[in-house]
């Protein structure tokens, strides 16, 4: 069935069928974490007040210099990634005032470097333009015009007949800057050109992007059904032989059940694609630490197992929880559990109550992570708490509280919304800057020096998973929407009453890696310095 198909089946599906469910049904709050809502939206008010003084239209405000950066080209991307959370909170004044502002932004050129990331303006842009016009009941038309503008610039992404999009485009010129990218860049585009193809009418969009995601499903892989995550978009061929859910290939695995999920579309590949690296993943990369029995998903090089892990990966735990309600599989559920109790334990384990950017652990088969050994500092932390910091740096990102809040709706548990009340706690403990919150150094300091950024998916991502958590659960439910990974939720139909696939795992391909362009590199390559931006994810 084509794209278009698809389109028209999105109003053919009866509101009476029952479907598959994902949370909780009838789920409530219970009252004594009600002040919880009001204590999210505090922090987005006061963050967003401050940027509109000192940053406004301007991409991320500084908070404890009161100034501002321009990261993501200019265009306000703040505004552009807050407005859904605008929406989502009911916060009408300045959501039409971000309209507003939006209205006028000149997607024709970057204010700032020529260069310009596919990927990042996807999530950011085009995905919060979006859904910022869906969240307000499509009473704003110029929302999907301005995304028509940005996707049509990146459009040029695509050269000649080539599946793969480079990563990076000179809007200038229309041409691509760079000729490495990796799975996560050109396999995270299908859920935002799917819904620009839903209010443009034009099929062109999504099946560009989902053109994409297959190619990659398609590639030989290092493990079954998990793709390198180095790629060249000039040849579509893989480079390097790393596998990992975290940075540089997560969000490409995050998308395949999503899409699936968004579309209804009954193509096999992307829940078969995704089962299989859910299943060779549990086979080869699922690891316990030897102090505190906590489950993790090492990293793969091509030849030995790596004990890593990142903040970025742990989105993985919210994806398995939805994925395995989908497929009705309980062994998901379960090990997506086990998973999110380890990844909370690296918030539970620092001074503040925030977890690090990356860490490591040791296994009974190794402790192994392709940098240096642990030091005496690393091995101490490590035995009292089963995993030990690699990256000290929190730069507000939102995976952990992200699979926090899918295990809620999923379970029903109130642990978790302790979990949720706790990170406020420690935010607003230990984030406030000048004027709003900014990152920290040093995660297991409570004196740590502050980041001086507040990037747009604080506003996007970590205060709308937070606030959802203690949210109506029948407010934009999981049963109803699809997050993309920068948190913008899209209207999806009725689900279906069956998500197997083909009810088949995608067979081995034999792998040989291309060399030269990029080497298969661990996350801990994306993170280049504590204030990078949320780079492959």
């Amino acid at each position: 069935m084509g794209l278009s198909g698809l389109l028209l089946l999105l109003g053919l599906f009866s509101p009476s069928w029952a479907g598959v469910t994902v949370q909780v049904p009838g789920l409530q709050v219970p009252p004594q974490y009600a002040s919880r809502r009001a204590d999210a939206q505090k922090l987005f008010t006061v963050s967003y007040d401050a940027y509109k003084q000192f940053a406004f239209g301007h991409d991320d405000l500084s908070p404890v210099s009161r100034g501002f950066s321009d990261g993501r080209n200019g265009w306000g991307a703040s505004v552009v990634d807050a407005m859904a959370t605008m929406a989502v909170m009911g916060l009408d004044d300045i959501f039409e005032e971000a309209v507003n502002f939006t209205a006028n932004i000149d997607f024709s050129r970057s204010k700032t470097s020529s260069t310009v990331s596919v990927f990042e303006t996807t999530i950011r842009y085009l995905g919060g333009l979006l859904s910022a016009y869906e969240l307000s009941d499509e009473k704003f038309p110029v929302l999907v015009q301005k995304a028509k503008e940005v996707a049509d610039k990146m459009a040029f992404a695509w050269v000649g007949n080539n599946d793969m999009p480079f990563g990076f485009m000179n809007f200038a010129t229309n041409t691509p800057t760079r000729s490495t990218s990796n799975i996560a860049e050109a396999g995270t585009l299908s859920l935002e050109w799917f819904m620009l193809t839903k209010y443009t009418n034009n099929a062109t969009y999504g099946d560009r992007a989902a053109r994409s995601a297959k190619h990659i499903a398609n590639l030989a892989s290092p493990l079954p059904g998990l793709a390198a995550q180095g790629i060249d978009p000039a040849t579509g061929n893989a480079v390097g032989s790393y596998v990992t859910w975290g940075g540089g290939s997560d969000s490409y695995f995050e998308y395949l059940i999503k899409y699936a999920r968004l579309t209804n579309t009954d193509e096999h590949i992307y829940i078969d694609t995704w089962k299989t690296a859910v299943d060779s993943s549990i086979k080869n990369l699922l690891r316990k630490s030897t102090v505190g029995n906590f489950t993790y998903l090492a990293d793969f090089d091509g030849s030995r197992i790596r004990h890593v892990g990142s903040h970025l990966a742990c989105f993985h735990a919210g994806n398995w929880l939805l994925g395995g309600k989908l497929l009705q599989n309980q062994t998901i559920i379960d090990i997506a559990l086990e998973l999110n109790e380890g990844c909370w334990n690296t918030y539970a384990g620092t001074a503040t109550g925030i977890g690090p950017e990356a860490f490591a652990y040791i296994s009974d088969d190794g402790s192994f992570t392709g940098g240096n050994s642990p030091s005496t500092a690393q091995m101490n932390f490590y035995n009292q708490h089963g995993y030990y910091i690699t990256s000290s740096a929190y730069i507000l990102r939102p995976e952990v509280l992200e699979s926090n809040m899918h295990a809620w709706r999923i379970t029903g548990d109130t642990k978790y919304l302790d979990r949720a009340a706790s990170a406020i706690d420690a935010f607003n403990k230990f984030l406030p800057a000048t004027v709003a919150f900014a990152g920290l150094n040093n995660v297991n300091s409570v004196t740590s020096s502050l980041i001086d950024d507040m990037e747009s998916f604080w506003f996007a991502e970590v205060l709308k998973y937070l606030y959802l958590t203690f949210d109506d659960p029948a407010h934009i439910s999981l049963d109803d929407y699809v997050f993309n990974t920068e948190c913008q939720p899209f209207k999806a139909p009725p689900a279906l009453d069956s998500y197997g696939g083909s009810g088949k795992l995608v067979p081995a391909k034999p792998f040989a890696a291309q060399s030269g362009a990029l080497p298969a590199v661990s996350p801990n390559a994306f993170l280049k310095s504590a204030g990078v931006p949320r780079g492959s994810r």
